[in-house]
């Protein structure tokens, strides 16, 4: 049996599945400032079937990409779903004609969106849902007991099988995981952007899933004269070492670069088959240790 790209990153439990740990993010596939259609719909949807075709069984989304495009694309390229794809969406906001991203938290907001999510993925029931808090990038510390506790309602009518957090601080996680079962993390984490170490760790030994985004940066591409040096020695690319150091970070770390070209999707999981060896696993490290100048985010 032939190998895929996907599994060669191993797997972790997501739920009730064991899922690859290089995934695919779909945000990207919607137009300019994640609004409106793309360019080139069928680019996008070649995107999702060469994703699935190279293994991945974990596809990130969300109704507001779009606002509904996304969800929409996902739907028309791979629904009747392969059987083992895990879709994880999220909800917690809404978009405005401007392109804005209020938040959208109260139970009959959450209400709509897990139904909205439910007609345009085309499923009877959700695989996982985030509860995405407010603030950009960074988490906001407030209590999320009013939202997830509607998201458990969800869950207990069938609506949705597994639910998760996003962009949250560690407390915020505690008092979710206190109200339901809480399957992954989902937060702002990279080879620079290491705030949330602790956390990971954590998670680990809970066996619960940590998803970072932004794992390669951000809205500008992460960049580093150490990263760069790592990546001539190994003769391949920086995004693909940052890649895999995140895969060596630790086992519940599930990534989910995205794109919407599928010469990138294809240099992004061939980061499963790149090994870093101490030497360089130390020299990145640093990296976040020191905060390096020359890093741009």
């Amino acid at each position: 049996m032939t190998t895929t790209t996907a599994e060669k990153s191993g797997s972790y439990r997501l739920g009730d599945r064991e899922v690859h740990r290089l995934g695919y993010g779909a945000m990207q596939l919607a137009g300019p400032h994640v609004m409106g259609p793309p360019a080139d719909r069928d680019a996008a949807i070649a995107v999702l079937r060469r994703a699935v075709e190279l293994g991945v069984d974990h596809i990130d989304t969300s109704d507001y990409y779009g606002p509904t495009v996304v969800n929409e694309l996902i739907r028309e390229a791979l629904h009747p779903y392969p059987e083992g794809l895990v879709v994880v969406t999220k909800v917690g906001a809404r978009r405005t004609e401007d392109g804005g991203w209020p938040e959208a938290l109260d139970p009959d907001d959450l209400r709509r969106a897990v139904h909205e999510n439910l007609e345009h993925l085309g499923v009877e029931s959700l695989d996982v849902v985030n509860l995405r808090m407010p603030g950009f990038a960074e988490p906001v510390e407030r209590s999320l007991a009013e939202p997830f506790e509607a998201l458990a309602a969800l869950r207990q009518e069938g609506l949705v099988r597994h639910l998760g957090v996003s962009n949250v601080t560690p407390q915020m996680y505690a008092e979710a995981r206190a109200i339901a079962p809480v399957v992954c993390v989902q937060n702002h984490y990279n080879l620079v952007h290491r705030a949330d170490d602790p956390l990971i760790d954590a998670l680990a030994r809970d066996g619960v899933a940590y998803t970072p985004f932004f794992p390669l940066g951000g809205f500008s591409r992460l960049q580093s004269a150490a990263l760069n040096t790592v990546a001539r020695r190994l003769e391949t690319t920086p995004l693909q070492v940052a890649l895999a150091w995140l895969l060596a970070r630790s086992p519940n770390l599930l990534l989910i670069p995205g794109t919407s070209s599928v010469a990138h999707l294809e240099e992004n999981l061939q980061a499963a088959a790149r090994v870093l060896g101490p030497a360089e696993l130390e020299e990145l490290d640093r990296i976040g240790g020191t905060g390096e100048p020359d890093v741009d985010l």
